[in-house]
């Protein structure tokens, strides 16, 4: 059996971000102004002209949930890309050439406070959030992501382990 890569040009480029608490749980956002179930998602974003894939993580990471790249550490870097196809009813609102999105994913383990996260400081995207288990989050995702983020829950399910010596049951 062969397995088919689809022709990049085709798809935005983008970046995931499993953040992960000391207890092994990983942030999630529920998406601001979204419809219907299965708002929440982890934190992603497009790639700028010029940005590799990390640099675009760590800005991302900023933007969307306002902790710094100073209090994360990476942890590991999907090998290759992860694609996932845009609905028809989402592809018509979206300008531009794409038909879905590629995306790198980035495991990072927050070393701050829930208080240093902030969704206020970019336009925001998130209108709450959450520490949540990673096996959970495909099921609250819309259903068009689910794939990926099952893969995501494959690949990262070690850095599920609570941080040694860490003793809090949430985050």
């Amino acid at each position: 059996m062969s397995v088919t890569i689809p022709d990049p040009d085709l798809y935005r480029p983008n970046v995931g971000l499993a953040v992960f608490s000391k207890a092994g749980h990983v942030f999630i956002g529920r998406r601001i102004n979204g419809r219907g179930a299965f708002q929440w998602q982890m934190p992603q974003g497009g790639i700028d002209k010029g940005e590799t894939p990390l640099v675009g993580a760590l800005r991302e990471l900023e933007e969307e949930v306002g902790i710094p790249d100073k209090l994360v550490d990476v942890l590991e870097e999907t090998s290759d890309w992860l694609y996932y196809d845009f609905p028809h009813d989402v592809k018509k609102r979206l300008p531009g050439p794409y038909i879905g999105q590629r995306q790198k994913w980035f495991a990072l383990r927050f070393k701050g406070s829930d208080s240093d996260v902030r969704l206020d400081r970019h336009t925001p995207e998130f209108d709450a959030w959450r520490w949540a288990r990673l096996e959970e989050v495909p099921s609250m995702v819309v259903p068009f992501k689910r794939m990926v983020y099952s893969e995501v829950a494959e690949r990262f399910r070690t850095w599920c382990e609570p941080v040694p010596g860490h003793k809090e049951t949430q985050g």
